[in-house]
């Protein structure tokens, strides 16, 4: 990631980063540490599976330890400045041409899960509503070709 780059988020998605890096400091890590020294205590290091494990434990909690700091040190947190505008942490439902609904909340690309209908900012979808009032029909591009929606609620 470029040094100056900020990451969107929601406030709720910065909850959850934070949640998961005070996890690994105060839980993960002093466990991962007290097994490295149980394997440690059972002697020869050079064929200690256990040993290895442990190592191998510490170094992906860490590297996630300075992923989340980077992240939540960069992170600007998505203001809901107009409440009848779509913005990064508005939910939003639409209607389809054929009069399907569907409700979808908009986050940064970081919280982005479309499985749970969580779509970026940057997605195409999420650039085509952001800006955009109750009522309004906007043409969306796709990859499949274009398609119309209309937006009836915003939370």
């Amino acid at each position: 990631m470029n040094e100056n780059e900020k990451i969107m988020l929601t406030a709720e998605g910065y909850l959850e980063l934070e949640t998961e890096l005070n996890e690994l400091k105060t839980v993960t890590r002093p466990q991962v540490i007290k097994e490295l020294k149980e394997a440690r205590a059972q002697g020869d290091l050079s064929e200690n599976s256990d040993y290895d494990a442990a190592r191998d434990a510490q170094a992906k909690i860490e590297g996630r330890i300075k992923e989340l700091e980077y992240k939540l040190e960069h992170a600007i947190i998505a203001e809901q400045k107009d409440k009848n505008t779509v913005n990064v942490g508005s939910t939003v439902t639409i209607v389809y041409d054929d009069g399907e609904e569907d409700t979808f909340k908009i986050v940064g690309s970081l919280e982005a899960d479309p499985l749970e209908n969580k779509i970026s900012n940057e997605s195409p979808f999420g650039r085509a509503i952001l800006g955009r009032k109750v009522g309004e029909e906007i043409e969306v591009e796709s990859p499949n070709g274009a398609y119309k929606v209309q937006i009836v609620a915003l939370t």
